[in-house]
């Protein structure tokens, strides 16, 4: 019997917002595998260093962060093929995944390779969206408005047509394209009504008007609009 693997979510970093679930599986995996920046250490491992048990193998799959596609996919290759000598074993594995596993996230990329051979079970995390308008205390929608979320590496005209449509806006993915992110709200007449906030959760966590927010932003960065009225009050 071929073991299963199980793509878990582990929230935006803070390690109190892994689920019940999340952190049932992991105390009790046998491999663990996970994501690291080529060279550095993974931030999805240290989520859930307490949680994972002593003796535990780990599977690291070392993914660099280039505008290529290729070297990502490749080390999703690699990685692919050790969780498969795993699962082929009878082991089951235990994938942690930033956040959630199917929202940006790095584990669905396994789940293309592997899904079509072996048992695979995902287990939802705390996404950065919700975590940041937490944190920021604007509630994302209510009733029949809609909430659009977007790469901010799309070109400029791609996304003035999005927020058009949009009641929300989250921008992801700001990093080095926030000043035209914030040239962009400018012309938008929406500047006065977004939020920043970077490393949600975490040490370092920030959350400050986008006017007050530094140029370029980290990875782990968001923009968050409201456009409209305050529906729910």
């Amino acid at each position: 019997m071929s073991g299963t693997l199980y793509g878990v979510g582990l929230g935006p970093g803070d390690p109190e917002l892994i689920t019940r679930k999340a952190a049932r599986l992991i105390e009790g995996a046998a491999v663990i595998a996970y994501p690291a920046l080529a060279g550095a250490d993974s931030l999805a491992r240290s989520i859930a260093a307490d949680l994972i048990p002593a003796g535990a193998q780990e599977i690291v799959m070392d993914v660099p962060m280039t505008p290529a596609r290729g070297p990502a996919q490749a080390a999703y290759d690699n990685g692919a093929a050790r969780i498969a000598d795993a699962l082929e074993a009878g082991q089951d594995v235990v994938a942690l995944c930033e956040g959630d596993p199917f929202f940006y996230g790095s584990f669905m990329y396994l789940y293309a390779r592997l899904s079509g051979r072996f048992r695979v079970e995902v287990v939802p995390g705390v996404t950065s969206v919700t975590a940041c308008a937490a944190r920021a205390g604007l509630p994302l929608a209510a009733r029949n408005e809609a909430v659009t979320i977007l790469p901010g590496p799309l070109p400029d005209a791609a996304l003035r047509a999005r927020i058009a449509l949009a009641d929300t806006l989250v921008v992801m993915k700001v990093g080095r394209h926030l000043g035209r992110l914030r040239d962009l709200l400018r012309a938008e007449g929406l500047l006065e009504r977004a939020i920043y906030v970077e490393r949600v959760s975490l040490a370092g966590e920030r959350c400050v008007p986008l006017t007050e927010a530094p140029d370029p932003a980290p990875y782990f960065s968001m923009i968050i609009v409201t456009k409209g009225a305050d529906p729910w009050l």
